[in-house]
């Protein structure tokens, strides 16, 4: 490992981030404060969970932080790498989920995240991985164009190439294939990282972190107010389906917390407090609905939009 890397200055680094992110979460919210949830896990490690529910503004929203040990990689997080299979780990990280009570402010996702895999006799091997992503229930094209216009301004100082690549990946990865549809807008996603070194890596996600919640909470701000009636808050909760089936079904940062025996309550936090399935649903053609289908849920360049 290099000498430059230092797992415990990450540690110490997210623990920040996810007080700065629940500060700015919690002052978007009037009618509930985040409770506080430390625990520890005894097979290795420690971590905070914070949650609001049934806010005026939230109707749940989770920061989490988490520092996880073990004496053997779980086979989600060796699946790219089935060399490092056996290792132990420390794996830490802090995810965010936001689902708004009102229809009209998207559900927003982040999660940043370093690995440390150890064998006797061998040099350690590390990684950042992390993104984030947005999930509208309607279609603003202001929304859609500053988020994306944030992940690149994230991106740009640590290389031209990273936003598109990791935009595609974003693009990629939040797609539900048995539904044919991404999750939502996209963002950014990326794993097993470490090209940059570990100072510019580092300073990567962090540039990531921050970017996440200085691009999200203008979007609620913007969109919080807005009247809504039954007809919203049913496909809403429609919409909230296909996240669950997401993270159920595909997620692998879900899968890496079931598998290395994390704490469930956690893991789980990131399911809306409140989802619906409907048979055979189709939109209304012409409709605002039928408009997030057709419009917003493919893959497109929203950097190219920003003019039209």
């Amino acid at each position: 490992m290099e000498a430059e890397v230092s797992p415990d200055r990450v540690v110490e680094t997210f623990r920040a981030l996810q007080d700065h992110i629940a500060d700015r979460l919690g002052a978007l919210e009037p009618d509930a404060t985040f409770e506080i949830d430390r625990w520890t896990r005894p097979a290795g490690g420690d971590g905070d969970t914070r949650v609001i529910t049934n806010g005026a503004t939230f109707e749940r929203a989770g920061v989490n932080f988490s520092r996880v040990t073990g004496d053997k990689l779980p086979a989600s997080a060796s699946a790219r790498r089935p060399e490092l299979a056996g290792r132990s780990f420390l794996a830490t990280g802090v995810s965010v989920v936001a689902h708004p009570r009102n229809p009209y402010v998207p559900t927003a996702h982040a999660n940043i995240r370093f690995f440390v895999a150890e064998k006797e006799d061998e040099a350690p091997v590390w990684w950042f991985g992390g993104g984030f992503d947005l999930t509208p229930f309607y279609p603003f094209h202001e929304d859609a164009v500053a988020w994306h216009q944030a992940a690149n301004a994230a991106c740009a100082p640590f290389g031209n190439d990273l936003y598109p690549r990791f935009k595609h990946w974003c693009d990629e990865y939040f797609y539900l294939p048995h539904r044919e549809e991404t999750r939502g807008i996209g963002g950014l996603f990326f794993d097993d990282f470490d090209e940059l070194g570990f100072v510019d890596s580092f300073g990567f996600v962090q540039s990531v972190g921050q970017a996440f919640i200085d691009a999200y909470t203008p979007i609620v701000e913007r969109r919080y107010r807005h009247e809504y009636g039954p007809r919203e808050r049913d496909f809403q909760l429609y919409r909230r389906g296909r996240y669950v089936e997401f993270n159920l079904v595909y997620d692998r940062g879900t899968l890496f917390g079931l598998q290395s025996r994390g704490r469930a309550e956690s893991i789980l936090m990131s399911m809306p407090p409140l989802a619906s399935w409907q048979y055979g649903f189709t939109p209304e053609p012409g409709s605002p609905e039928a408009e997030l289908y057709t419009g917003f849920l493919k893959p497109q360049d929203w950097l190219a939009a920003a003019g039209s």
